[in-house]
């Protein structure tokens, strides 16, 4: 059974632009005809049991639910913190900052991810609309289970992108993430992309709500997905 872009984003939860990322940087299975993209269900649902990514309910929801790593983002962005008033050009400097309280890693892996973020192209951004955007490593890393963090910057200006939002607004919110592990990267992806979608936490942020209303708020987000309780209770 084939489905096409808008039946795997909305079964996945994230945005077509995110599904297009998966394709050229994840090898998400997929063919070409006449302009369109489909997907094999099958093979997607193998794709998506193989990187621990969790379906939301719908095309795939009858997949294992054990694909999902099951992290909070609740006390993952206690770790990485929000800093606002960011400038955009302090953006690679707030980043290396973040890097370097990492926590369950020697001084020696954050000197190594921070090599990888500052070298070229070390740094995915993925808008997500609305003003937002999720950036993450370019490259994997593998971290362990008591590591990975979230952190949210609020820019005073908007970020210079190479190529324009996919709803042309600038981009002035980013929710910065490093995965615990290959598995975990896909499911926080997807995580940080519905919990922005819409709802409360994309609310707060958007008005530079209170740093514990926002904490509050994605507390909530987890309690309202059972994956989110699988997983571990502190960042550190």
């Amino acid at each position: 059974m084939y489905l096409n872009l808008v039946q795997i984003a909305e079964s996945f939860g994230v945005s077509e632009k995110v599904i297009a990322d998966w394709i050229r940087s994840e090898g998400l299975p997929h063919i070409s005809e006449r302009s369109r993209l489909l997907f094999d269900r099958t093979q997607v649902a193998n794709w998506a049991a193989a990187r621990g990514l969790a379906a939301q309910v719908g095309f795939l929801a009858n997949t294992n639910p054990a694909f999902a790593t099951g992290w909070r983002l609740e006390p993952l962005l206690r770790a990485g913190g929000i800093r606002r008033n960011v400038a955009a050009a302090d953006v690679p400097a707030t980043l290396t900052r973040i890097v370097e309280t990492l926590p369950g890693t020697t001084p020696a892996v954050r000197r190594l991810v921070i090599q990888r973020l500052l070298a070229p192209g070390g740094v995915t951004i993925a808008p997500v609309g609305g003003g937002f955007a999720l950036p993450h490593p370019s490259a994997r890393v593998a971290l362990g289970r008591d590591s990975g963090t979230v952190a949210l910057l609020m820019l005073r200006e908007p970020l210079p992108m190479a190529e324009p939002p996919p709803d042309d607004t600038p981009v002035t919110r980013l929710l910065f993430f490093i995965a615990p592990s290959p598995r975990a990267h896909l499911d926080l992806l997807g995580r940080l992309s519905r919990v922005l979608a819409r709802g409360p936490v994309r609310e707060l942020i958007a008005r530079n709500a209170d740093d514990q209303e926002i904490f509050l708020a994605v507390g909530e987000a987890d309690a309202s997905n059972p994956l989110g309780t699988a997983g571990r209770e502190a960042a550190s």
